[in-house]
């Protein structure tokens, strides 16, 4: 009797293992990249580029609130044990698409992080792709034994409300976030930040460390050989004659160091000035409006923005910049057009998207750390922000 029994309980055990840890995980991915998933979209554009797929980067916040949606119901559905055979089918052919991207990506080195844990848990491709395989092997065992999963209940009404509800939310999420703003900021733009801080490499830390390596040739014997920058200055090889230098020299990473979490923020006036440093740590308040392509920036909230400039600039000295991406030409015209109050300067689109996760967003900084921010549709009015920070600020002062 307990021969023939083992087997099965064995198998049921292991059934409920691999559905526990994968439920948990497709929920708390999907839930991670549901927090953002305009940078979930963003992520899907880099695919969509090595792909050749361009014409879906339109959709692709779309596509993202799909992927999050459908990844929080399947971890869900495969916990209660609901619409087993179709659960198991749905998460092993993600499961195959997640595999082979990740695998892309690792292997021919073209996106650097899969978005998997979306800000929240940087993983490499490999990591990335080791992770796919964990999950495989998981769901591999859940799809063979996928007749044996039971619902925890027997009604089929209540499969179906539970199952409605459950889509509801998970879409629901996606949705309020990319209209609004993700509940947790895990990027560096976030409030209370000190940006300079976070654009210098700290005392006793150590960034990444190069090699340049030279190729230098044999002027008699044709012959070739790649030097370091270190090898060429010790060795004095610059001063024999027998050897010269061919082509551009390398660059080689020998030691990841300390990463700065702002390597990139550039800021340049109209005519290509440098001047990051005098806005970044300006002392005072100072209202950065983000609209990181005006071509696609929603208009009439950017108008509703210098409405409320107008009103704060009207009754205190502060400064109030615009950030773009956008070409000078396509500045210019909007700023005539609804008449900017803002000074305007560019950017790369890369950090000005990681500021604030909207097109156009609002930021509140004083002393180079970020007060606050708004997305267009939470953008406060002017008495809200005179109570919360002016008022009392320039009363003091």
């Amino acid at each position: 009797m307990n021969t023939t029994t083992t087997p099965n309980t064995r198998t049921n055990y292991l059934l409920v293992f691999a559905r526990i840890v994968t439920g948990l995980l497709f929920i708390f991915s999907g839930l991670i990249k549901a927090n953002d998933p305009t940078g979930f979209g963003y992520k899907l554009e880099e695919y969509f580029h090595v792909f050749g797929t361009h014409f879906l980067n339109d959709y692709a916040v779309i596509i993202a609130i799909i992927v999050c949606a459908l990844e929080i119901l399947l971890g869900a559905l495969l916990l209660l044990g609901y619409w087993g055979r179709t659960v198991a089918w749905g998460l092993l052919l993600l499961i195959l698409f997640f595999t082979f991207l990740t695998f892309y990506s690792a292997f021919f080195e073209v996106v650097t992080s899969c978005g998997c844990f979306g800000d929240a848990i940087p993983l490499t491709p490999w990591q990335s792709f080791g992770k796919d395989l964990v999950l495989l092997v998981l769901i591999l065992i859940i799809f063979v034994n996928r007749a044996a999963i039971r619902s925890i209940t027997k009604s089929r009404g209540t499969q179906v409300f539970i199952t409605v509800v459950l889509t509801i939310l998970a879409a629901g999420i996606g949705i309020y976030t990319v209209n609004y703003l993700p509940f947790i900021d895990f990027l560096p733009y976030k409030n209370g930040n000190n940006l300079p801080e976070l654009m210098t490499l700290p005392e006793g830390e150590v960034g990444d460390q190069y090699d340049i390596l030279y190729t230098l040739r044999n002027k008699t014997t044709g012959a070739e050989k790649q030097v370091s920058d270190k090898v060429y200055l010790a060795d004095e090889l610059w001063k024999d004659e027998a050897w010269e230098i061919v082509g551009d020299p390398e660059t080689k990473l020998v030691k990841k160091g300390y990463q700065v979490p702002i390597p990139d923020l550039l800021i340049s006036d109209a005519n290509g000035e440098d001047v990051t440093q005098q806005l970044v740590e300006n002392p005072y308040y100072n209202i950065v409006v983000v609209a990181w392509n005006l071509d696609k920036a929603n208009l009439p909230a950017l108008d509703r923005i210098n409405k409320l400039v107008t009103e704060v600039t009207d009754s205190y000295n502060i400064r109030a910049i615009l950030l773009t991406a956008s070409g000078t030409q396509t500045a210019e015209q909007v700023s005539r057009e609804l008449s900017l109050l803002t000074e305007i300067f560019y950017a790369d689109a890369v950090p000005l998207k990681s500021m604030v996760r909207a097109n156009p967003g609002v930021l509140l900084m004083r002393n180079g750390t970020v007060i606050n921010k708004w997305h267009y549709n939470t953008l406060p009015d002017f008495n809200t922000l005179d109570k919360q920070y002016f008022e009392k600020a320039y009363q003091d002062e």
